[in-house]
């Protein structure tokens, strides 16, 4: 492809994917604003309609769209090496940060003041939670058929445990047959705001309204997605080959295939996760669950990358070795490797055809229904953590196809409740940034374990 004589070189655009990398906090809403901010206002590489363009096509695949979107827009400007840089340093610091994290974590996480410091997290998780389901069901609950989407999705995972990837399939269906029947309510759907501010046109900007890519590129990105499903699914084959039944294997195993099922975004996904791995693999405790979330909050990055801890904690209890920090340092880096790696692939493989998706109404509809029933999925993760925050013990409730986890009253934790009924106040009323909330949490929890009441 041609390119102007002012265009970046890849170094150049190194430098701006690693700014970016380094300020991606705030969940996938504020990552992407961070990138239109940089990529559209100030360096002008693409203008607002190709960058909402390219933000739909990442929403309509499994991953993290946040950093699909940067390894995207890293293949519009430099190619496969654009888009391996690009997506590749938006996972780097939270490899880092949440791997430092989880080491601290199973040394001292029974230590008074660690144990202080994730209790007053939990409480400000939780009210996160809880504003992502009001966030996102005030975008994607739009009329009555999106509402009652939601709301059969709730009751199906809260009341009858319904798998995740069951939901997600039922409503994509649903969407995808409602728009082929031109039927209103499953009409196009919007994806997280980009941010307001002057509109920046496509034509003013060194990708213009449309890049001419050879067929070298295009074959290019595609062997680039072959080589990318390889890297993923090879590690996974050895490990069932050469280690069956350990806790390696269930850990390729679990994330290879979350991996291809993540529709919805982080919170989305971490209500199967807490499902999962806390019920059916046992490698992380309930409340261990929220402290993983926390971390994720709390470092750059995508909010996804909470699964390393998972994969870590998961390793290091499970994994039998003489050494279990370098067990679970594995079994976290596993678990990113396989969730990370099918990202590229699914870009590589879809960006050449991207623009035959871009007004194609079913998959409008689809993508339109599958959020809303996420909406359900989110208030089901926020239930499932209040119980195990405000709550000490929790019991299952199990009656023909009913199978549903309520708390045992009697054993709540009325230090836990305050907090967590504080922060809902200060997240909702006073609407402060995520980091000072976080923050303040993690003190108060610190300063109530110091006074002996927590």
């Amino acid at each position: 492809m041609s390119r102007d004589p002012g265009f970046p070189s890849l170094w150049q655009a190194t430098k701006v994917w690693a700014r970016i990398a380094a300020l991606s906090f705030g969940g996938p809403a504020g990552q992407i604003a961070i990138m239109h901010r940089t990529l559209v206002e100030e360096h002008k590489w693409l203008g607002d309609n190709r960058f909402l363009h390219a933000l739909n096509f990442c929403m309509l695949l499994p991953g993290p769209e946040a950093q699909q979107l940067a390894t995207y827009i890293g293949w519009l400007m430099h190619g496969v090496r654009g888009a391996v840089i690009a997506g590749g340093l938006f996972v780097l610091p939270g490899v880092v940060s949440i791997m430092a994290l989880s080491w601290i974590y199973a040394i001292w996480g029974e230590v008074g003041l660690v144990s202080g410091l994730f209790f007053g997290l939990k409480a400000a998780v939780l009210a996160i939670v809880l504003q992502a389901v009001v966030r996102v069901g005030s975008r994607a609950l739009r009329n009555g058929m999106m509402r009652l989407v939601a709301g059969l999705s709730f009751l199906l995972i809260f009341l009858f445990d319904m798998p995740f990837p069951l939901i997600v399939a039922g409503a994509a269906l649903i969407g995808w047959a409602g728009a082929k029947a031109g039927l209103a309510a499953f009409r196009c759907a919007g994806g997280h705001g980009s941010g307001a501010g002057a509109h920046v046109h496509d034509a003013e900007t060194l990708l213009g309204e449309e890049t001419d890519f050879s067929a070298a590129d295009q074959r290019g990105a595609i062997r680039a997605g072959f080589w990318a499903i390889a890297l993923w699914l090879v590690p996974v084959i050895l490990l069932w080959q050469l280690a069956p039944g350990s806790v390696f294997q269930e850990i390729a195993g679990y994330f290879s295939k979350l991996a291809m099922l993540s529709f919805g975004g982080a919170y989305a996904v971490l209500a199967w996760v807490a499902q999962e791995a806390v019920g059916t693999y046992g490698w992380l405790r309930p409340g261990e669950m929220l402290d993983g979330l926390g971390m994720a909050e709390t470092t750059p990055g995508p909010l996804i990358m909470v699964l390393q801890f998972v994969g870590f904690m998961g390793a290091f209890r499970d994994a039998g070795w003489a050494l279990p920090l370098a067990a679970g340092t594995l079994g976290g880096l596993l678990a990113t490797w396989v969730t990370f790696a099918p990202c590229f692939a699914w870009i590589f493989l879809g960006a050449p055809f991207m623009e035959r998706l871009r007004a194609n109404p079913a998959l409008a509809g689809a993508l339109s229904t599958v959020t809303a029933a996420v909406v359900g999925v989110i208030l089901n993760l926020a239930v499932w953590f209040a119980f195990h925050v405000v709550w000490s013990e929790v019991a299952k409730l199990e009656r023909g196809p009913l199978s549903v986890e309520l708390p045992v009253l009697h054993s709540i934790d009325w230090t836990a409740a305050a907090l967590s009924a504080l922060t809902l106040f200060v997240v909702f009323r006073l609407k402060p940034g995520m980091m000072t909330v976080l923050g303040s949490a993690a003190a108060l929890g610190v300063a109530l374990h110091l006074v002996g009441l927590a």
